[in-house]
């Protein structure tokens, strides 16, 4: 049986090579999202994620932690446009083997002088 915490992994290394369509396995149907401004449901979360900017950005695992069902990635997203980038923190809810939900808190990587002892 494999994990919620290998599911994620093969997950995020997959959609970071720019296979979205690893989603239609991994999203539930009925799938829940929390994010302002993204859709609920499978079908219309990849069809939004897909031209999303996460699509094409540069994403970088620092950290997971899986606990029960709940998995926890942080990474640092950067896109040609923004050099600086994000620092995300995604939390996924497994069911069954598949994503029923997920929650997200993305943060602008601020100057380095102003985080001396870095973002990550």
């Amino acid at each position: 049986m494999t994990s919620n915490k290998e599911l994620a992994l093969y997950g995020f290394r997959e959609f970071a090579a720019g296979n979205t369509g690893v989603l239609r396995t991994l999203l539930r149907e009925d799938f829940i999202e929390h994010s302002p401004g993204n859709p609920s449901g499978r079908d219309a979360f990849i069809d939004f994620i897909a031209t999303a900017p996460v699509a094409g950005a540069e994403l970088e695992l620092k950290r997971v932690v899986a606990e029960g069902d709940l998995v926890v990635m942080h990474y640092f997203m950067r896109t040609a446009e923004d050099e600086r980038g994000v620092a995300v923190v995604d939390i996924w809810r497994f069911t069954d083997g598949q994503i029923a939900e997920h929650w997200d808190v993305v943060q602008p990587v601020p100057a380095a002088a102003e985080t001396p002892q870095g973002m990550f």
